[in-house]
């Protein structure tokens, strides 16, 4: 008796897919090829300048980390459908927040870092409430958020303090238990240790002769790593992350599902809100001070950071790991326009020209994969 049912490699609804093909689906695929060729780019024309020695490496790993801490936030965001457009103007008002708390009202500086982070991500959740029982846009509802937290932040410290600017932070967190956690370095002792052995640059002269020149990894470098970690695992080692692809990428199919959706949108608003006061209160502890302009323009730079790693607009697609890597490459762009004695404006240029290629390779490749025209 001949058997007639068709083996796996007989069924046309198994098909195979080629390396090549499995490779272009990755999301990650836009943020390395951008990386290999900007630091290719940097090694041929900035190789000589000092951009690539030990502190010219801590430069652009601190400017990168910056972006990489609020593209996550954004990442996660747009994977699950969603935008906040009022990420930069929640990272002025958080340290605002802080500064008035600490020094105005001369509370401690845990608890004002405390304070600042429950009110933000009271705000974020207000975000998302508003979105998903209205209806109404994410890029409206944030984009009114834009306004009114860049007003607070103005009109707050005017009727307080009479200026737009607080500084005596530093002071104010002297000998305070939490603020290392955001101001503080780590692994000073491996740097004494290479500095020793002459791996890296020390000092050669001065009060600090025979130090490395660098002496630790800011705290913000640390959390960038750490959110970036925490971010890829939920991503893709966990069930909320399978919700948060499912309600970016069918909303309704994911109700029928199961899926929280309303929930999962929420919460990534709180997440978004959770990383600008993370970078907010690393900024207030780095400068000692609070000012009403921070954070301009920062929301439109995680997005870009989220597309350039992969990321689709229309949600459900996207990589963590991806967003770290556009973070990466902003930042050693940024840094690299000023060892190669480039005008710094033209890093405005670059992020124009970089966010529409990677918008035009994104959706060709979509298109290739799924056969859409």
């Amino acid at each position: 008796m001949t058997d007639t049912a068709q083996t796996p490699e007989q069924d046309e609804r198994v098909k195979e897919i080629s390396s090549f093909r499995k490779a272009l689906i990755r999301p990650e695929l836009g943020g390395i090829c951008g990386t290999v060729l900007v630091f290719l780019f940097f090694a041929i024309f900035a190789g000589n300048s000092g951009m690539f020695n030990s502190q010219g490496v801590l430069n652009w790993s601190t400017v990168s980390a910056q972006f990489m801490i609020i593209a996550v936030g954004a990442c996660l965001l747009m994977i699950a459908g969603e935008f906040d457009l009022s990420v930069g103007s929640m990272i002025g008002f958080a340290g605002m927040m802080i500064a008035i708390f600490s020094v105005s009202l001369g509370w401690p500086v845990w608890i004002a870092i405390i304070l600042a982070f429950l009110i933000c991500m009271s705000i974020g959740a207000l975000n998302g409430y508003i979105v998903i029982k209205t209806g109404l846009p994410s890029f409206i509802v944030t984009l009114a958020f834009l306004f009114i937290l860049r007003g607070f932040t103005i009109f707050i410290p005017q009727q307080l303090e009479n200026r737009t600017i607080i500084g005596g932070i530093s002071d104010a967190a002297e000998g305070d238990w939490l603020a290392p956690l955001f101001g503080g370095q780590v692994g000073g002792w491996f740097f004494e240790f290479l500095g020793e052995r002459g791996l890296i640059e020390v000092f050669e002269r001065g009060t600090r002769a025979g130090e490395p020149v660098v002496d630790g990894i800011p705290m913000l470098i640390v959390w960038a790593l750490v959110l970036v970690a925490f971010g890829h695992f939920l991503l893709t080692r966990t069930q909320f992350g399978n919700w948060i692809f499912a309600a970016g990428g069918d909303a309704e199919a994911a109700r029928n599902s199961g899926v929280p959706v309303n929930a999962v949108k929420i919460k990534m608003f709180i997440m978004t809100a959770f990383c600008a006061t993370v970078f907010a209160t690393c900024q207030v502890m780095e400068f000692g001070s609070a000012a009403a302009d921070r954070g301009i323009l920062k929301e439109f730079e995680a997005i870009i950071a989220v597309v350039i790693g992969g990321a689709l607009l229309t949600g459900g697609y996207g990589s963590v790991i991806g967003a770290a890597l556009g973070a990466l490459i902003f930042g050693v762009v940024q840094q690299g326009l000023f060892f190669t004695g480039v005008e710094s404006s033209l890093f405005r240029v670059f992020l124009g020209v970089i966010l529409l290629l990677a918008v035009i390779l994104n959706t060709y490749i979509r298109r290739l994969i799924t056969g859409e025209r």
